[in-house]
């Protein structure tokens, strides 16, 4: 990818103060794009990720909220408008995985709280930042789903959330694609963070079994396909859900 291939360019990505979202939000501020970072109001880590692309001499700003109430979303995206003028890239990261309980166990309100965040969430923002995609004519809009939404692989409400994810791009690429508005998801597989970490070491092996590389995905490898299908390289890839999954069977 050419360097600064997105210079000009106005991005948000939310739940970007950890893991996969910092690694977006570092990237396409890398290719020169200018950087919202989204997180929960209290959250730490959204400071350090503008630091992070303040030191890479990019131009940034915090634009937090819960990605789950409609007038923070507003508010955030109202924000960014009044400081850039405008949104060209869209990154809906922001995710929760939940307690890993059979279905029988999953309480009510852990069920809303998963789909609200991983789907409401997605909902929201794109709502509000094609206002600015559909005026200019342009725009980018990447959900970042999982294999899970795919295949299912258990914990059913954060399966079913991921899935929605997918019907929703799909529906949605649909919708814009008239105005110039690319719509896709990525399926990450098993990537190295904070909750694979925490698994033991026998479920580690039997996931590694599965893998046709043997290895866990990176955050800075979802982060290079999502600034690719960012780019106009991509302006002909919409409707579409790319697994990263290093051959997961």
């Amino acid at each position: 990818m050419t360097q600064k291939e997105l210079s000009g360019k106005i991005s948000l990505v939310t739940g970007s103060g950890k893991g996969i979202g910092r690694s977006i939000a570092l990237k396409l501020a890398q290719m020169g794009s200018k950087v919202a970072v989204n997180d929960l109001p209290d959250s730490t880590g959204a400071s350090e990720v503008v630091k992070e692309i303040e030191r890479l001499d990019g131009e940034t700003m915090l634009a937090l909220a819960d990605v789950t109430d409609s007038a923070a979303v507003k508010a955030s995206v109202n924000n960014v408008m009044e400081k850039w003028g405008k949104i060209d890239i869209l990154v809906n990261n922001a995710g929760i995985i939940g307690k890993y309980n059979v279905m029988m166990r999953i309480k009510d309100s852990d069920w809303d709280k998963i789909l609200d965040t991983n789907l409401r969430g997605a909902f929201l923002y794109s709502k509000h930042v094609l206002r600015s995609m559909t005026g200019q004519n342009w725009g980018r809009i990447i959900n970042i789903a999982s294999i899970a939404g795919l295949y299912g692989l258990g914990m059913v409400d954060y399966s079913t959330s991921k899935g929605g994810l997918i019907t929703f791009t799909r529906s949605l690429a649909h919708e814009v694609g008239p105005q110039n508005i690319t719509v896709n998801a990525i399926a990450p597989g098993y990537i190295v963070s904070d909750m694979s970490e925490a698994l033991s070491q026998g479920i580690k092996d039997m996931i590694l079994s599965r893998i046709g590389l043997k290895r866990f995905g990176t955050t800075e490898e979802v982060a290079e396909l999502a600034a690719f299908l960012a780019t106009d390289r991509a302006g002909y890839i919409t409707g579409q859900v790319i697994s990263l999954d290093g051959g997961f069977m």
